[in-house]
């Protein structure tokens, strides 16, 4: 289904649509398999770029996908074109959506407790067929065995981390080895969103490729992190001379 993988600056992004990878995974789920996804923006690439042990961490992952637009316009710059983003919370709800179809166990692993708590609450209700076996807050003892083994247990089909960058990814790479089958695929803020507590840009921000720019509007806290996107095209640049495309 995928001809090839795209890479950025060492990170490779797998050459997919959307639709086409949550068709993927659910081939993953019917065979009983294990993945792990990481859904990767301009600031996670730029951290892997510039540390070597989260880009090891990247390159353990099943799949890399293309969450952030400022991914899909360097491809192209670099000539190696990808066809549109696979967002992390998009690729969630398309999940859920084929997880209410086909009646799939997931857990849920992040964000505040009332956070959490409310986004249980709106699967529950917009998705009923989901059997939700267990949804734990991101504050925990790294070093105890509890979550993975009651992971272990349950089996889940699909696990949803939202541990932010790079706790998430860490988590998974450091346990995926235990679990005999499920996709663990880290999801950052989507909990935020599903529970309402955080507003995904509107629409038009979506379409005019500034959901970036909406975040920090809304959460200015964010500015640190939003410094790598110029960093990013600096590098990206670097590599078009480069490469002489």
């Amino acid at each position: 289904m995928f001809p090839n993988y795209v890479d950025i600056l060492g990170v490779p992004f797998l050459n997919t649509t959307r639709s086409q990878f949550v068709q993927h995974i659910q081939q993953h789920i019917e065979k009983n398999e294990k993945a792990f996804v990481v859904t990767a923006n301009p600031e996670i690439v730029m951290k892997a770029a510039e540390e070597l042990e989260y880009m090891n961490l990247i390159h353990q992952a099943t799949y890399v996908t293309a969450d952030g637009i400022g991914v899909i316009k360097a491809a192209g710059l670099l000539g190696t074109p990808l066809p549109e983003r696979v967002t992390g919370y998009d690729t969630m709800i398309d999940l859920l959506h084929k997880g209410n179809e086909k009646k799939h166990k997931i857990y849920l692993l992040g964000a505040q407790q009332d956070t959490i708590d409310k986004a249980v609450v709106n699967i529950k209700k917009d998705y009923p067929n989901i059997e939700i076996v267990g949804a734990h807050n991101g504050f925990f003892d790294w070093n105890s065995d509890e979550i993975p083994l009651e992971i272990e247990q349950k089996q889940p089909d699909l696990v949803f981390v939202a541990l932010g960058v790079p706790r998430q990814e860490k988590w998974i790479a450091t346990h995926l080895n235990r679990f005999e089958k499920g996709v663990f695929i880290g999801v950052g803020g989507s909990f935020d969103v599903i529970a309402g507590t955080v507003q995904r840009a509107p629409i038009v921000w979506q379409k005019a490729n500034l959901e970036w720019l909406y975040r920090l509007i809304k959460q200015p806290s964010r500015w640190k992190r939003a410094l790598a996107l110029p960093r990013f095209a600096i590098r990206i640049f670097k590599e078009k001379a480069k490469s002489g495309k």
